[in-house]
């Protein structure tokens, strides 16, 4: 079968494997759509583990089922997730499944989703593996990991309807963290980045007001917002850390949902932050198995408008071209890049 193997940002490359063997309580999953997520393009993460095959946002087709798999049989469409808890540890039994050591380290696709086939691990058949509703195109439903992440992100950090929430960049992310907020009820979503394609679609995406971080986001927070600034800031790009302790409320809270780089700090002023305005810092990483199904059915009813996030779609031998989007957005106007392993040109 045909993969894409990593080598780095710069190097990807259509190469044969063998269709992985399945094993009991397994399925091979025929990929038709992988979206490129920005930790595939994170150099510094990937560089110790290259040659590899990535992609972990699938959906796809049930091509076999190993013994004793009840729940799905060859034909039924798919999506999947590459985390899954373990369902027993001290972390899964109080709610905290997406710091769980086996959803940490222990569970993958082989070889991944940007390759025709995988091999779904039984645990992961057993609880990250969804089926696709009725309506919902396989491209759409490779949006249930991401959306999933986006959804416990917000649960983390307690979104209330009716609340204001300040999303501080407007990539995929941003997007996704936009379109979900506006679902949720929050009564007032500000999204703020510095390029303006993006603002034009926070704003499709359901944002009530786009602001220009170039400018004085503090002062056009507060004239948003009646003065005040937002009960929520979500972050979702590293690089506005230092404005979201400027735009948050007081008993406000801030959502660290971006990835930093390797070995970055910031420093906090902790009575200004935590003593004198009580402001809480919450973070999240990953998403359970139930943000996944409750994902899928968010993107079934149509709450999030995903298709306005899609920029293109690529079989595996332009992939080169995929990357490139996703490494220099602004260059493409990029949002988000979707893998058709089994599309042939």
């Amino acid at each position: 079968m045909r993969v894409l193997m990593y080598y780095s940002n710069r190097d990807v490359r259509v190469e044969e494997l063998p269709v992985p063997k399945i094993g009991p309580g397994e399925l091979l999953m025929k990929v038709v759509a992988s979206g490129i997520c920005g930790s595939d393009v994170m150099e510094w993460y990937r560089r110790d583990k290259v040659p590899l095959v990535l992609g972990h946002e699938v959906a796809g087709e049930v091509v076999e089922v190993g013994e004793g798999v009840v729940k799905f049989k060859p034909g039924d469409r798919v999506a999947a997730t590459h985390h899954v808890p373990c369902n027993t540890c001290h972390y899964c039994l109080n709610g905290h499944h997406t710091v769980c050591e086996t959803l940490l380290k222990g569970t993958h696709f082989d070889p991944g989703g940007f390759a025709e086939y995988i091999r779904v691990p039984a645990i992961n058949v057993d609880r990250g593996v969804f089926a696709i509703p009725e309506g919902v195109s396989y491209e759409e439903a490779s949006f249930m990991e991401p959306l999933a992440c986006v959804l416990r992100g917000q649960k983390n950090a307690r979104l209330r309807p009716g609340q204001t929430v300040l999303i501080l960049g407007s990539g995929i992310s941003g997007l996704l963290h936009v379109g979900l907020a506006r679902a949720l009820g929050a009564g007032l979503i500000m999204a703020a980045d510095t390029i303006a394609y993006r603002l034009e679609k926070a704003l499709k995406m359901g944002a009530h007001v786009a602001l220009n971080a170039d400018e004085d986001l503090v002062s056009a927070v507060r004239h948003a917002n009646e003065g005040r600034l937002a009960d929520l800031v979500i972050i979702c790009f590293d690089g506005f850390i230092p404005l979201s302790f400027k735009t948050v409320e007081k008993g406000g809270t801030i959502l660290f949902f971006a990835g930093a780089g390797e070995g970055d700090t910031i420093p906090v002023p902790i009575n200004d932050i935590f003593w004198r305005t009580e402001i809480t810092l919450t973070s999240t990483y990953a998403g359970a198995p139930s943000d996944c199904r409750e994902a899928l059915n968010l993107i079934r009813a149509g709450a999030v408008p995903i298709q306005e996030t899609i920029t293109g779609k690529l079989p595996l031998e332009e992939a080169s071209a995929g990357f490139k989007m996703v490494c220099s957005p602004t260059e493409h106007e990029c949002i988000k890049v979707i893998l058709e392993p089994n599309r042939k040109e």
